[in-house]
């Protein structure tokens, strides 16, 4: 790639935004086909505009960020030092003991990282031990139409899987410390990055409605608890619910309640892990995605994807649309590949918009909000006959781990989006053996222009990223720098980090990997009795 590739890209993007004002507000945004926005916004377009967009249609957005227009802002350059250090801002990484006991537990460590791409970021992610059964839990929370619903997600949906597993004791203990007002047992520990931020204001909301779910558990007299499965599969129900119950329900504190508005119009996808021994569960509700890395007995790799994207090109997601709303309605619950024609996961939290029905979204906006000043989009597709469209019914896989599965990638779809399963494997694989920065033996090879060129081409990659200790960061760097022939472009890579706030959606989502390495060894004991 030429020395003016970001003169390229960010002139492109400049050419592909069409903004127009819409009574106050103001508009912007058309992606490409990759890389489209999730919620799709319709609004009146003046004549002049219509059809004038390269990508055929407007992906409509409030714009309140700066959109640079000086011509020297074309021409930012980051040193490798400086590409590594916003490549690795986000990272984090930590060895799993067993929090009892000492014994090696069956993960050995994680990898994580994140790099934004909307301003603020939407993307979440939460990893963390249950104190009071046992387990590790990772997630992956991707946030749409905000991040409000992201956070929310991130830091209550593991709590309630955890409430879901205590046996009927440990949840009359809890019980009893909230009635005598004395301390809770503690639940989870945290293993977040430091960047990721807690709504301190409102958690005793959420711990009453967490205690009432608790509640209810005690009323089923189980004496062990729910299984992985109905506890996954519950906790995600019932996070949606109450997200959906808090925003209807009167709230007298100002702060709660336009949080509450703003994490029920938002919406999250959200993929979650539970790792216990050698059982692993996957639940997964929209288009986050996690996968394993085999290594057979013979030394090759191979990937077991874990989860079904939930969208329009997933044959069984568009038949339970169907089977879910009146026959009439089979060529309207799908427009554009999106759902309804404004959604492109059909599984996700919040998203209120597409649940509720219209004389409940009025008769909640009519409150006294200021929809206007918390974003809030005040719009119902069209074709909207028999709410709810969308669910947060997570789908829940079991794997019970083996000696050759190594590891477990965690990602959110701006990842997915730049890299297939196969390649996320392989570059994993080729970090943890350090494959790129090998020496290529040339006297076994024709030595012509383009093996010189790719040499070159090499050795200038390898300064760029030999020094990556994160596999998180390894994939990140290689979704937005590799060429549509999956070589590394240390310009493409520099470039696509400095495209301004305004501009850098267009081109890539937000991305968040979390990378899990089993240890083998722990295992193989398992199975031979050890």
């Amino acid at each position: 790639m030429s020395s003016t590739v970001s003169y390229w890209i960010l002139n492109s993007a400049r050419n592909h935004i069409a903004t127009f004002q819409g009574g106050r507000r103001l508009y912007s945004r058309c992606v490409s086909n990759r890389n489209q926005s999730k919620w799709k916004l319709f609004s009146w377009v003046p004549p002049t505009l219509k059809n004038s967009s390269p990508c055929g249609s407007f992906a409509l957005q409030k714009a309140y960020r700066h959109t640079s227009t000086e011509e020297e802002d074309f021409h930012l350059q980051l040193s490798p030092e400086q590409v590594n250090e916003v490549l690795r801002a986000g990272e984090s990484a930590y060895k799993i003991l067993d929090f009892n006991s000492g014994v090696p537990n069956s993960v050995l460590r994680f990898e994580s990282n994140q790099l934004a791409a909307n301003s603020p970021v939407e993307d979440r992610r939460g990893i963390a031990s249950c104190l009071q059964t046992s387990g590790l839990m990772f997630g992956i929370f991707d946030g749409h139409g905000g991040h409000a619903c992201a956070q929310a997600v991130s830091e209550r949906l593991f709590y309630y899987v955890a409430v879901s597993l205590m046996s009927h004791q440990t949840l009359e203990q809890m019980e009893g410390a909230m009635e005598n007002m004395k301390p809770l047992l503690p639940i989870l520990q945290w293993l977040k990055h430091p960047g990721d931020s807690i709504y301190k204001d409102i958690t005793s909301v959420h711990l009453d409605h967490l205690r009432v779910y608790w509640q209810e558990l005690l009323d089923l007299h189980m004496e062990l608890g729910l299984s992985i499965e109905e506890a996954l599969m519950y906790s995600f129900q019932r996070l949606d619910s109450d997200i959906s119950l808090e925003i209807q329900a009167p709230l007298e504190d100002e702060v709660t309640k336009n949080l509450s508005l703003q994490v029920a119009f938002s919406g999250a996808t959200a993929c979650m892990a539970h790792v216990n021994g050698v059982h692993l569960h996957v639940a997964n509700a929209g288009d986050c995605r996690a996968i394993l890395g085999v290594q057979e007995d013979n030394g090759m790799w191979s990937c077991l994807p874990l989860t079904h994207d939930h969208n329009a090109w997933n044959p069984a997601e568009l038949s339970r649309l169907k089977r879910e709303h009146p026959e009439s309605e089979d060529k309207t619950i799908i427009i554009d590949d999106r759902l309804l024609g404004v959604l492109m996961p059909c599984r996700a939290f919040g998203d209120v918009q597409l649940k509720w029905s219209k004389e409940l979204q009025r008769n909640v906006l009519e409150r006294g909000f200021d929809t206007e000043a918390l974003n809030i989009y005040q719009f119902t597709p069209p074709h909207y006959y028999t709410p709810p469209y969308l669910t947060a019914k997570p789908e829940v896989t079991y794997h019970r781990l083996r000696p050759q599965d190594k590891f477990l990638v965690l990602a959110s779809d701006g990842l997915w989006d730049m890299l297939d399963n196969e390649d996320v494997v392989r570059l994993v694989v080729g970090h943890l053996s350090k494959a790129g920065c090998h020496k290529p033996d040339l006297a076994q090879r024709p030595a012509n222009l383009g093996l010189m060129q790719s040499l070159l081409l090499q050795r200038k990659v390898s300064g760029l990223h030999a020094a990556d200790q994160n596999a998180a960061t390894h994939l990140i760097r290689h979704a937005i720098g590799s060429n549509e022939y999956g070589e590394m472009e240390p310009d493409r890579l520099t470039a696509m980090l400095t495209l301004p706030e305004d501009l850098a959606r267009m081109y890539r989502d937000d991305i968040t990997v979390t990378v899990v390495y089993f240890n083998s060894d722990s295992i193989d004991a398992y199975y031979k009795g050890g």
